[in-house]
């Protein structure tokens, strides 16, 4: 009799299992087709030669070998980690202290947050577009302001100099999504915290110092590891100001990010072996990176009831 039970409860669970599959076979489908399938095979193509229009040769760890005596390799990798440095970590510090702005106690707090949150609704290309005649060297907003308050007006799309710091301002610009994101971390702080502070004491600094960063650290571990795969894969607005200045890699290929430069080795001159392996540099890259931030979370990121 029980045998005969646990035969039915197992037929049960396989007929349950089997729906389930069902129902989420679509996203099955589409993960192997789109995801793993083009994952094995870019690595795969990193050991060979081709060129979309022969069959791949197998070269092994030549496209490795030659990465690492490429000067563009290089060059792209300092400029993603330029813009990595100067882009990301200004702009968290700058939408956090939006955030600490947004969330004070002031009239008309909801208007300012939507319209602080709505250049993040303009689409990356359009806001580039934008950008770039707000930028304009001759006509530009920017420079006109400049210029009546007697500073010096940047040739900001054609100058070397110049080109990574504009996409880094356009980069505040479009903060309003991980300002959105530290204002609801904001207010998980229990207030009960600032009352027992202020009872203490304790000033505005400390209060921010010893309860509303260690509050809000978890959030910051996940807009950092977020935000560090995102720059090192920096390349719509690269791209479109390099078209600006007729080269894919701007002047002196100061845009010439990492994600361009394997745009270019793919889709310009052909070599997809090539590219693999530079993909899954940046993979590797990215995941040594993830795991030393992870790694160090501990010294920095405070969880309930920790502190």
């Amino acid at each position: 009799m029980e045998s005969t039970t646990n035969a039915g409860i197992r037929k049960r669970e396989r007929k349950n299992l089997l729906i389930g599959l069902a129902f989420i076979s679509p996203w099955i489908i589409g993960f192997i087709g789109f995801q793993l399938y083009p994952i094995i095979t870019s690595l795969y193509y990193s050991f060979t030669e081709y060129n979309l229009f022969s069959a791949p040769q197998w070269v092994g760890l030549d496209n490795f070998k030659e990465l690492f005596h490429d000067d563009k390799f290089y060059l792209s990798m300092y400029n993603t980690l330029f813009m990595t440095i100067f882009g990301l970590f200004p702009q968290l510090a700058y939408a956090l202290g939006i955030a600490l702005l947004l969330n004070m106690k002031v009239k008309g707090k909801s208007f300012y947050r939507t319209v602080y949150f709505l250049p993040t609704l303009v689409p990356i290309v359009a806001a580039s577009l934008l950008w770039m005649w707000l930028l304009n060297a001759q006509y530009g907003i920017v420079n006109q302001m400049l210029g009546a308050l007697g500073l010096p007006e940047p040739n900001w799309i054609y100058d070397p100099k110049w080109t990574k710091i504009s996409l880094i301002i356009m980069g505040f610009w479009g903060t309003g999504t991980t300002t959105v994101m530290y204002l609801a971390a904001l207010q998980d702080v229990p207030k009960e915290y600032y009352e027992a502070a202020s009872i203490d004491g304790a000033n505005a600094w400390k209060r921010f110092c010893n309860i509303t960063f260690p509050a809000i650290s978890p959030m910051n571990l996940f807009l950092v590891v977020t935000g560090l795969i995102g720059s090192f894969q920096y390349f719509a607005q690269g791209m479109i100001f390099a078209e600006q200045a007729q080269s894919i890699g701007g002047p002196e290929n100061s845009i010439l990010f990492y994600a361009i430069y394997l745009y270019q080795n793919a889709f310009s001159f052909l070599k997809m072996g090539y590219a693999s392996a530079m993909a899954w540099i940046l993979f590797i890259i990215v995941m040594v990176l993830t795991v030393i931030v992870f790694r160090s979370s501990a010294r920095w990121v405070y969880y309930g009831g920790e502190r």
